[in-house]
């Protein structure tokens, strides 16, 4: 009942990215500034998020099932997030200025699907989210800023586009040496996006909309791993 391995090769959350080129040597100074109103957005979006995570726990607690409207929500919140830190301190990989939107958008750099899961375990949403999680927690911490390696399964993700953590830090060598010497290193480019995926697995986890534990694994690149057979 309390089992935490994924079933089969199926990989439950992709995450993608594409550097933009040509990229701005300078926009990235006034970014802040022009994302003011989804931060604004998102801070209603990330409340919502907790109050529909905690909706679910009672629904798979009772139902085994993560109703479908409530997980394309939290779905569209975390891509939002994703797009936003991809923008702006999580990588400036990018100029496109996100949309506003909770769907998918194909054209955009920045991507993230998620499949719904059908039937999760009653048993392991009562620990998942809090004990299993704990290891990761910690490693998120590090990476996002010390202050959200919570585990409430909707503050963690919903802050980090702008904590101060080993993300914030090499996306900020990026965008200098991108400034400076008009060249975004290509290898820094695929740590962030490995380092965002190591936390997006986590978040989706956390939020109880998958049973497949996240992998100790820092999966660098635009394209996710083929997975294993």
């Amino acid at each position: 009942m309390f089992s935490t391995a994924a079933t089969g090769a199926r990989r439950p959350m992709t995450v993608e990215a594409e550097l933009d080129r040509p990229l701005s040597r300078w926009l990235w100074l006034v970014k802040w500034l022009l994302l003011i109103p989804h931060f604004v957005v998102l801070f209603f979006l990330w409340v919502a998020f907790f109050v529909v995570t905690v909706i679910a726990f009672f629904a798979i607690l009772f139902t085994a099932r993560y109703p479908r409207p409530l997980f394309d929500f939290n779905t569209g919140v975390l891509r939002w997030s994703w797009r936003v830190a991809f923008y702006s301190t999580g990588a400036f990989a990018t100029d496109r200025y996100p949309p506003f939107s909770l769907g998918p958008e194909p054209d955009y750099p920045a991507r993230l699907e998620i499949d719904h899961p059908g039937r999760l375990s009653r048993g392991l949403v009562l620990v998942k989210w809090w004990l299993l999680a704990i290891p990761h927690y910690i490693v998120v911490a590090f990476l996002t800023g010390g202050g959200n390696g919570g585990g409430d399964g909707g503050g963690m993700e919903g802050q980090w586009f702008w904590s101060a953590g080993l993300i914030m830090v090499l996306a900020f060598f990026a965008i200098i040496a991108k400034a400076f010497a008009d060249t975004y290193p290509r290898g820094l480019f695929d740590l962030l996006v490995g380092l965002h995926r190591w936390v997006l697995r986590v978040t989706v986890y956390a939020a109880l909309m998958t049973d497949a534990y996240p992998p100790f694994r820092l999966d660098q690149g635009g394209r996710e791993p083929e997975p294993a057979p």
